[in-house]
């Protein structure tokens, strides 16, 4: 009976946290990310690449946005380490982030239509 596992070492074998060798891969995606946004801001408003800054330009928050949100579901699924926890937190944690950009974009998208019948 001494080779027979308890709960406690199961449940520890399904929560098992990556090693040194995935928080480094992390942060060298997390690194080329935040280089692909400082990228696409000096595309748009800088003096770098100058034939595509009438391309960038007018996507240029949204293409941060999208590269910010990227960010910040790696840092909390590993670093925070939601990617571990159970359904239950997961959700605790997810859902009011997805309550919240939904009104946001609501509201983007009712004040974007106001101020254009304002004009």
């Amino acid at each position: 009976m001494a080779n027979a596992s308890t709960p406690h070492d199961a449940n520890a074998e399904a929560h098992a946290h990556p090693g040194p060798a995935k928080y480094i891969q992390i942060a060298v995606v997390l690194f080329a990310l935040t280089a692909l946004e400082v990228l696409a801001y000096e595309v748009g408003h800088g003096n770098v690449m100058q034939g595509l800054q009438h391309t960038i330009e007018p996507i240029v928050v949204p293409i941060l946005l999208i590269l910010s949100a990227i960010k910040f579901a790696l840092v909390a699924m590993f670093y925070m380490h939601l990617k571990q926890d159970g359904k239950l937190l997961s959700g605790l944690f997810v859902f009011p982030i997805i309550l919240a950009l939904a009104i946001a974009a609501a509201l983007i998208s009712l004040f974007s239509v106001m101020f254009m019948l304002v004009k």
